[in-house]
């Protein structure tokens, strides 16, 4: 961005040492225009001055008493004079049609050197007409010219708009691509980074829900291993009062397999007891005798009875509860299987959007890139285009506002020189093969 201010600031300082120029180049133009304007004033006024001395002159020499005496000065006066008056006729008409014509607007200076010629009467006719041919084929030329320079201005002017309007869309469409790019960039960075948090909160919920169901595995095993030493110990109870009271139903453990030095050590110990009651009565007085005993002892069968169903409640509950402990480990363990499961293939579709994602946002920052640099070229280039419009408006504006008035005006210039050709051609040419001894003609 700051590489792309730097050149908009030199673009504007060029653009404003042009339009410096273009007002430099407007002061001096309207400066020479009223130079000018002033110059044809004074050659107007002089034309008119001179105009005037020379219509007195040819007045004075044209008066009778004038040609009287030129008869008697003169030899040939009267041959003479004839021919100077028919020239000096012709010559006359010629300038009345001039002056007529250059009085009516302004007109080509050669037209002025022509009349100035007539008005001179030093330059014969065939050198006039001579002067206005070369004056009509000047103002052809010019014509031609004009109607090229007109040609070419139109064209580059239409070429250089139309290049001018299509780099303008072509700003206008980079500008909005631009605006796009950054609004797409901030969006998949916003989605990126929801992408992210997601992944990340899913990993620490998958890490939590495998902690809880380790901790809830071990909470089973636990429960399990505590209900099952429960339910042997119950069941041992029960058994331990079938012994006494149903007998029937008892169930002795089975027998220990005692090893050989387990059965050496057994019997040592039960004759060393057997030793010590000997060696302890060998010792003692005879004991009293006992006392009255008790009567017979009766057992309780219907307490035990009692007791027993309480210990077989319990055991059933103790099922019961490793039942509905069994059923929820197995559905737990379902459903953070599944749980796992899902969130797997949820972790694979967030990461490869991710990753879309990351490549949209790296194409696109690289689309915004070449479209701001390609906005600079295209503003560098449009610029450089409305300058070069700018010089073909200085160029071509006079021309093309004025072409109209200017091709009439050659025109009607041609036409008058024409009209003063044909009559310049009507004189009698009989004077101009007398040589240069006219008076027309005296140095």
């Amino acid at each position: 961005m700051g590489v792309q201010i730097a050149q908009m600031k030199n673009d504007l300082g060029d653009t404003e040492e042009a339009l410096t120029a273009n007002k430099e180049f407007l002061a001096n133009l309207e400066k020479n225009c009223e130079t000018k304007k002033k110059e044809w004033e004074v050659v107007v006024k002089t034309r008119a001055e001179e105009l005037a001395a020379l219509a007195d002159t040819i007045k004075i020499l044209n008066d009778d008493d004038a040609l009287e005496l030129f008869k008697k000065t003169l030899p040939s006066a009267s041959s003479l004079m004839q021919i100077q008056v028919s020239a000096h006729a012709t010559r006359k008409r010629v300038l009345t049609l001039l002056k007529n014509f250059m009085r009516e607007k302004p007109v080509h200076d050669r037209i002025g050197f022509i009349a100035l010629a007539l008005e001179g009467k030093k330059i014969g006719f065939d050198k006039v007409i001579k002067m206005i041919d070369d004056m009509i084929t000047t103002l052809k030329i010019e014509q031609a010219d004009d109607d090229a320079k007109k040609e070419y201005c139109a064209k580059e002017l239409d070429m250089a708009d139309d290049k001018k309007k299509g780099l303008e869309r072509a700003y206008s469409d980079l500008d909005t691509a631009i605006e796009n790019a950054q609004e797409d960039i901030a969006k998949l960075a916003e989605e990126i980074d929801v992408l992210k948090a997601s992944i990340k909160e899913l990993d620490k919920n998958v890490l939590e829900a495998t902690e809880q169901r380790k901790e809830e595995n071990e909470d089973y095993k636990d429960v399990m291993a505590s209900n099952t030493a429960a339910k042997e110990l119950m069941k041992f109870a029960k058994n331990r009062l079938n012994k006494f009271y149903n007998p029937k139903l008892y169930k002795a453990p089975p027998k220990k397999e005692l090893s050989k030095e387990d059965r050496i050590v057994e019997n040592m110990s039960g004759s060393a007891a057997v030793f010590a009651q000997v060696s302890q009565h060998s010792h003692q007085e005879a004991p009293p005798p006992p006392p009255e005993a008790f009567g017979a002892y009766s057992k309780k069968s219907e307490g035990s009875m009692g007791v027993m169903a309480m210990i077989d409640l319990l055991i059933a509950d103790l099922d019961k509860e490793m039942t509905v402990a069994e059923t929820e480990e197995k559905d737990a363990q379902v459903d953070y299987e599944t749980l796992m499961k899902d969130s797997a293939s949820k972790r694979t579709k967030d990461s490869k959007l991710l990753s879309e994602k990351e490549s949209i946002k790296a194409e696109t920052e690289a689309d915004l890139e070449s479209h701001t640099e390609e906005k600079a070229a295209t503003s560098k280039e449009l610029m450089s285009t409305m300058q070069y419009i700018q010089s073909l408006h200085n160029e071509c504006d006079f021309l093309l506002k004025y072409f109209d008035v200017r091709k009439e005006a050659r025109t009607n210039e041609i036409d008058a020189m024409g009209k003063a050709k044909a009559v310049l051609q009507g004189a009698d040419y009989s004077f101009l093969q007398m040589g240069n001894t006219g008076f027309l003609y005296r140095a």
